[in-house]
């Protein structure tokens, strides 16, 4: 089953695992290490939702790595390829 990845639901769903953050100040060029809840449980969980909604194995490394909440997107999708 092929996944197709949308940046727009990646946000989303990006988005979705944070309580106290206003869903519209996530977007593709945040800087989501910055972000004020941001947090090792937050990045447990936006491993768990890639697993859950991508089928993609995120790494701890592939969290530091990333810099922007598009970056992170674009790792998914090249592990997906």
């Amino acid at each position: 089953m092929k996944i197709t990845m949308e940046l727009k639901d990646f946000i989303e769903n990006f988005a979705d695992q944070f309580e106290d953050t206003d869903p519209a100040e996530i977007t593709a060029s945040t800087v989501f290490h910055e972000l004020d809840e941001y947090s090792s449980l937050i990045a447990l969980s936006i491993i768990a939702m890639v697993d859950e909604e991508y089928d993609v194995q995120l790494k701890g490394d592939d969290m530091r790595a990333a810099v922007t909440v598009e970056d992170l997107f674009n790792t998914v999708k090249s592990k997906l390829e």
